[in-house]
């Protein structure tokens, strides 16, 4: 018979058997005994953040650049409160976290005691689900259901809140082998006369289009993805959060679809008669508005681990619900067996795509005076050779990073898609770089957006995390005056930051290195230095100080369909 322990020694026991490696937290009076027992041992690292919100967030990103589950601990009251945002980031686009936090005592529980907050309340609508500990020897048990629900199926956050004093109390523990939820099953194998359904349509196509979203990434299904789209020969587009997961620079590879997507990948997808949409939501962003794109008569096949997406938003011809790898090997061997190749028609579609790129959607306007924030994300591009970890904050930077970075590689373009959460590119370079040691990791973001998490430079310091900050400074919130100057007759209400810092003086003040950037000649040679074995171990902060006045383009507008796109070209 074992001795007891600690439920705080049972909890950071179960991380170990998790395999966690890394945790980012900030410690408060509710979890004190947890992190007791973090100080007795050396298997887990614990990054201490300056904000709750970071924790989350940095976690976030650790697991989306890898294909682990992430793990934040906060305190009880504010530490959750200031936690919501990270989980709700995590939740819209289906990121797989563990989130610890502290509870009062349960015999404290209702009476309004001191940092009490209802944090299964709170964060019921934005986690896949939810956790109470009221007694100790329930902990192990919940801890394994809590990875096992993030993790499986459409994954997701999971919230396992844990009263102090069920820290305190021991028992015997044993950590279970395994798990089973009765009422939690998701389906895993696609339904085979649905995949044969698919294959069929494919292989008649004349006008096909592949159309991957962040699934694809979450599952790790680029390479049967790529190999499929090759095996095919179609067109295929990423959404934001799929980029990567098909080459960018391949030739069949569209350039992303949607608001801010290009003209070719757009009107493809308008105009296909064939869809073949895999691990995407049809998301309004990406299709517009709904009733415009079912005036396009197509066929769609959709695949999705997740059966609640499959004809939420736009009715589908052939639903196919299962873990995407293991339904697009099953395509690939079933259109190997029929053995014939896609419609000859195909070639003349492959045309008419040629025509659609020859409008050059991506082009935009040069300066000689003025640093145009296309050329930074292009020279970025090129300094890095493609292949960084880039992360991005929320605005026209992250738009220009999508458009202007090629992605070749999936779990390399880090953003928040889903919710659209500034602040999140500074935390989530740090996530990055603890999944990812030694990587090149660059974020890109704005004079507003890096203000919001901006005291995790203190964090980077402490624990010396070299990323490079590439701040795209217009003085505006970019995204807001740009719709504004397109819909609200150039009034710019509060868009304006007139009492920006000094952000180079202020990355020196934390210890690290500043530049800025204010001529067009200095940008390629600042990003080389940056990315230097000089400062292979600082962090850079470079202040690029851009044209105010571009805008991202293509652009549909809100309600609008695909084909109705203001392009570059008609700004020039």
């Amino acid at each position: 018979m074992s001795a007891a322990i600690s439920g705080a020694e049972i909890l950071v026991k179960c991380l170990q058997a998790e395999n966690v490696d890394t945790i980012f937290g900030y410690p408060g009076g509710s979890v004190l005994h947890i992190y007791d027992e973090l100080f007795k041992q050396d298997k887990i690292h614990h990054v201490l953040v300056r904000h709750e919100q970071a924790a989350v967030h940095a976690a976030d990103a650790y697991s989306r650049s890898s294909q682990r589950v992430g793990v934040a601990l906060v305190t009880s009251g504010p530490g959750l409160t200031n936690a919501v945002t990270g989980i709700a980031t995590a939740y819209y686009d289906s990121i797989p976290l563990v989130v610890i936090s502290g509870q009062v005592p349960t015999f404290y529980i209702g009476q309004d005691a001191f940092q009490e907050s209802d944090a299964v309340g709170i964060t019921r609508p934005c986690v896949k689900h939810n956790f109470l500990v009221k007694d100790v020897k329930d902990l192990a048990e919940t801890v394994k259901k809590a990875f096992h629900i993030a993790r499986s199926g459409r994954p997701g956050p999971v919230l396992i809140d844990i009263p102090k004093d069920v820290t305190a109390h021991k028992t015997e523990f044993t950590y279970p082998e395994t798990v089973h939820i009765r009422s939690y099953n998701p389906v895993v194998k696609g339904h085979q006369g649905q995949i044969k359904k698919a294959a069929h349509l494919l292989l008649e196509a004349k006008r096909p289009m592949i159309y991957s979203g962040g699934g694809v990434i979450l599952s790790d299904a680029a390479d049967p993805l790529t190999k499929l789209a090759r095996y095919l020969g179609f067109p295929i587009t990423n959404t934001l959060m799929g980029l990567g997961a098909y080459p960018a620079t391949d030739k069949q590879f569209m350039g992303m679809p949607g608001m801010h997507g290009t003209y070719e990948a757009n009107m493809a997808m308008q105009h296909c008669d064939v869809l073949l949409a895999v691990g995407a939501r049809f998301d309004d962003r990406v299709i517009g508005n709904p009733e415009d794109f079912a005036t396009h008569p197509r066929k769609i096949i959709h695949i999705d681990i997740d059966p609640s997406s499959i004809s939420k938003r736009v009715k589908v011809d052939v639903p196919i619900v299962g873990n995407v790898p293991d339904v697009l090997e099953e395509l690939m061997k079933q259109l190997e067996a029929i053995g014939t190749k896609p419609d000859a028609a195909v070639a003349q579609w492959w045309e008419t795509i040629a025509d659609w790129r020859g409008r050059n959607c991506l082009n935009y306007r040069k300066s000689p005076e003025k640093i145009m924030p296309q050329a930074v994300v292009e020279k970025l591009w090129e300094v890095t050779k493609g292949d960084a970890f880039v992360t991005s904050d929320v605005g026209q930077h992250q738009m220009f990073a999508a458009q202007y970075y090629k992605f070749d590689k999936p779990r390399r373009w880090i953003n928040s898609g889903g919710l659209g959460t500034m602040g999140v590119g500074l935390p989530y370079a740090m996530g990055v770089r603890y999944a990812n040691p030694g990587a090149t990791v660059a974020c890109v973001t704005g004079e507003a957006s890096i203000q919001m998490c901006i005291q995790e430079l203190s964090t980077c310091k402490q624990y010396n995390v070299p990323v490079k900050i590439i701040n795209l400074n217009n003085g505006y919130l970019g995204m807001v005056r740009q719709w504004q100057e397109m819909f609200y007759e150039n009034r710019y209400s509060h868009s304006y930051m007139s009492s920006l810092p000094d952000f180079m003086k202020l990355a020196e003040a934390y210890g690290h290195v500043g530049m800025r950037i204010e001529r067009p000649e200095d940008v390629g040679p600042a990003l080389e230095l940056a990315f230097s074995d000089k400062h292979k171990n600082d962090l850079v902060f470079m202040d690029f100080i851009i044209d105010p006045t571009a805008n991202v383009f293509p652009m549909v507008s809100a309600g609008k369909g695909l084909s109705d796109m203001v392009l570059a070209e008609d700004h020039l």
